[in-house]
């Protein structure tokens, strides 16, 4: 890029140069026709000096000033004979370079009327405004091609830069491998050999390492504690689900029994395992269904379908709907304008699950709110009640799964502790959080916080408790 931009500076002074002086030559010619017109045409002056036009002396000869006549392709446009003329350059020496260009003059002696003149025209002035301006093209000229070589430099050196980066990596890694101790790194590999699914409480000894290998071996002792901390936690999901299913199919195969003794001629022993049978299957069903939801959660095959949802109409269908089937509370709803861009039906979910523990944990008569408010780019939902209230030592795992504040209520009213664990995933996968307010004895208040806008790839659960 750097010769291609010089060439092309080169030729653009030559061809400034050519055009400057063709410019001065028909300049030249054209002045002195203009003299020589005003010679014919007025009477010549009767000796000395004429006049001094602009830039221009005529004199009158005895004898030609320039012997030499220079090939002038001009000359043929004059209106006098090309022989009869003279042309040639005057300067002025021995002074400073500036002095000696601006003292250079055209000129032209040539003889009419049988009279010699000589005509001078002063072309210094324009010669050094042509040079300055010249040579002002030339420094912007100059500096153009330094910035095009510091830009070049600085392109190849970042093109080049990844090069050099992979050069300095392998050059590390040979001298790593260099210093690294094969017999250390063997028995390093045959430790991690004896780490299976049933010893992920086994950790590296980093101590008599190399520095080389302690960094690794500390990164894989990292990685162990995590995969051991998520093979824990499915382990003890999967014993509590076994134990929560266990409960509903003991009680099914005992009424089964039932009814295999004293079922066929007792009505009564009939009806009764029949309304067990079928309410623990509800609750397995409902366990089940819960079970498949955090795991399609999990595995983040739960994609949202966004909407606009008015809060307010969603708070009041899901009250509707809990009217139908509990007349033993009193519901209250206050309720804004407020609307927020969610997968409608995950939040209707979401609120069912908050006003479902509200009724569990409230005896008959008590009062259950549920509010929708506009708190700046959120929209909060709140279900409180008059309830039993969480243990303080509770509180902190009430998201965890298969947590309930109350034990024997959870087990008369066929809860598994996953409703609430279900409505985190929900609000963390519209970007939002949980609030929960309670006070053993005066009841409990839990906001689900939403913002209004649309839903971006979800961020960590969040839970706030006070």
């Amino acid at each position: 890029m750097f010769f291609r931009l010089l060439g092309l500076f080169f030729s653009l002074n030559i061809m400034i140069c050519i055009i400057a002086a063709a410019a001065l030559a028909f300049y030249c010619e054209k002045r002195v026709i203009t003299t020589l017109e005003m010679l014919v045409e007025y009477e010549p002056p009767v000796a000395g000096e004429w006049t001094r036009l602009s830039g221009i002396d005529v004199r009158s000869m005895q004898q030609p000033s320039i012997e030499n006549t220079l090939p002038w392709p001009f000359t043929g446009y004059l209106p006098y004979e090309p022989d009869a003329a003279a042309r040639g350059f005057r300067l002025s020496t021995g002074g400073w370079f500036y002095d000696t260009v601006g003292s250079i003059s055209y000129v032209v002696v040539i003889t009419t009327g049988g009279a010699l003149y000589e005509i001078e025209l002063f072309i210094g002035p324009f010669l050094l405004y042509f040079m300055y301006a010249f040579v002002a093209l030339l420094a912007i000229e100059l500096l153009t091609l330094l910035s095009r070589t510091v830009d070049d430099r600085r392109m190849i050196r970042k093109t080049l830069d990844p090069i050099a980066e992979l050069g300095r990596a392998a050059q590390s890694l040979h001298e790593v491998n260099r210093q690294l101790d094969l017999e250390k790194a063997l028995a390093l590999a045959g430790r991690l050999d004896g780490i299976d699914a049933g010893r992920l409480d086994t950790r590296i000894q980093v101590d008599d390492l190399q520095e080389e290998l302690r960094n690794v071996a500390v990164a894989i002792n990292g990685m162990l504690d995590r995969i051991n901390d998520a093979y824990a936690t499915q382990a003890r999901f999967v014993s509590d689900a076994s134990h929560e299913l266990r409960t509903p199919i003991a009680v099914i195969q005992g009424y089964a029994n039932l009814l295999d003794r004293w079922g066929k001629d007792d009505e009564k022993a009939l009806m009764e395992s029949v309304a067990a049978i079928k309410d623990e299957a509800g609750n397995m069903k409902d366990l089940v269904e819960q079970l498949l939801f955090l795991a399609r959660g999990d595995s983040n095959r739960i994609s949202l379908v966004e909407e606009r949802v008015e809060l307010t109409g969603l708070i009041e269908e899901v009250v509707s709907e809990t009217r139908m089937l509990d007349s033993g509370h009193e519901f209250k709803v206050a309720s804004g304008e407020v609307a927020a861009v969610a997968d409608r039906s995950l939040i209707k979910q979401a609120l069912r699950i908050l006003v479902d523990n509200a009724v569990k944990y409230t005896d008959n008569g008590g009062e259950i709110n549920i509010s929708s408010t506009k708190e700046g780019d959120f929209a909060r939902l709140s279900v409180s009640d008059s309830g039993i209230g969480i243990n303080p030592e509770v509180l902190p795992y009430v998201f965890d799964r298969f947590v309930r504040a109350d034990e024997s209520r959870a087990r008369a009213t066929g809860g598994a502790g996953l409703g609430l664990s279900i409505a985190q995933w929900i609000a963390a996968r519209h970007r939002g959080h949980m609030e929960v307010i309670s006070r053993e004895g005066v009841g409990t208040k839990i906001s689900l916080v939403l913002p209004v806008g649309s839903v971006n790839p979800p961020e960590p659960e969040g839970v706030v408790l006070i």
